[in-house]
């Protein structure tokens, strides 16, 4: 059954998802259905950005996740084969899930500098943000892209999956000695990055941890009150992001609410 503009206003007012500025979430993208929420494929100059918003999305006590994707894939390409809604809809979090361009590999460039750029070219394209914790996953050569984002202050949370190839100065900053540093979470899942990422969090006297729990419930206290964390991973580098379970559970250590 076909939708009218009007009925689709509607539908994303209701949601609280339509730009208070008039704004047309119809603008250069098409409302599709994935893992039973909605979700935007937006045309940018910078390359495509997704949106998808869970069933049962609540915008008053939503928050934001940004998914980067790593090298020798593509946001399309990341999106369909690694099953990015069904991932996200089973980490539960009430939060507007975004999934940006980033380089394919060490020569191409990055596409959004900033984070607030990259915001703002949602606003523009008329889908409202939600106003709760921002956080930011990355998985391998995403951290070209996340490490130009730390210095956005509403930032809460940066987790890298196998991503920690340097740029201490500017974790250190987000983590440690930056002015909001007490307020952030940074956790490190390390494959190949392993040891360059223990030796960051033991230096900051951060909560290192042997193995991926299978659930949840299975980290320690101490683990899921940590502002630092080192995760030695036995995964396969490429399986952090396309085995289907752990992006799920990393995504459950942000302090977004569960649905």
């Amino acid at each position: 059954m076909s939708i009218t503009r009007r009925q689709l206003a509607a539908q994303l007012a209701g949601l609280g998802l339509l730009a208070l500025d008039g704004g047309d979430a119809l603008a250069g993208s098409t409302r599709k259905r994935a893992a039973g929420g909605d979700y935007w494929r937006l045309k940018t100059k910078k390359g495509p950005v997704y949106v998808w918003v869970p069933p049962r999305y609540h915008r008053p006590s939503a928050g934001m996740v940004v998914y980067v994707h790593g090298y020798w894939t593509t946001a399309d390409r990341a999106w369909r084969e690694h099953r990015l809604p069904e991932q996200f809809k089973k980490s539960r979090q009430n939060a507007l899930f975004v999934v940006p361009a980033a380089p394919r590999d060490k020569a191409d460039t990055v596409k959004f500098e900033t984070l607030g750029g990259l915001r703002a070219t949602i606003r523009r394209k008329g889908i409202r943000l939600p106003d709760g914790h921002i956080c930011v996953i990355g998985h391998s050569g995403a951290y070209r892209t996340v490490r130009e984002w730390v210095d956005h202050a509403l930032i809460s949370q940066v987790t890298l999956l196998d991503g920690f190839y340097g740029s201490d100065e500017q974790w250190e900053a987000f983590i440690v000695t930056g002015k909001k540093a007490r307020h952030h979470k940074l956790v490190l899942v390390g494959v190949e990055t392993a040891a360059r990422g223990e030796a960051f969090v033991r230096k900051h006297k951060g909560v290192r941890r042997r193995g991926l729990p299978t659930r949840y419930e299975d980290f320690t206290r101490a683990q899921l009150r940590a502002r630092l964390m080192h995760i030695r991973a036995k995964a396969g580098h490429s399986e952090l992001v396309v085995g289907g379970d752990i992006l799920p559970l990393m995504l459950r250590l942000t302090p977004l609410r569960r649905l």
